[in-house]
């Protein structure tokens, strides 16, 4: 599973070949969730605190975060993307 990107102590991960909807992983410490890209829905348990920043990433990232999406579809390389600041 490619890491993407990496913030706050928050890993960033998307698949490859991965079932849809498009979505990517975040992990941090024993913590993991899977976030859905287009609506945020979240599957899994996560600090609030953290949450938030992984929320904060995708409304900045969705875009990109789409065209990995369909990048690791086709099991090609993914572009890692800023983190938060």
């Amino acid at each position: 599973m490619p890491q993407i990107s990496y913030f706050y102590g928050i890993y960033i991960f998307m698949n490859f070949n991965d079932h849809n909807p498009a979505h990517f992983h975040a992990w941090y410490g024993d913590y993991k969730v899977s976030v859905d890209i287009m609506n945020g829905v979240i599957k899994g348990k996560m600090p609030r605190k953290e949450l938030k920043f992984i929320f904060e990433w995708l409304d900045l990232h969705k875009e990109e975060l789409l065209i990995n999406w369909e990048k690791a579809k086709k099991g090609d390389k993914l572009n890692t993307i800023e983190p938060l600041k």
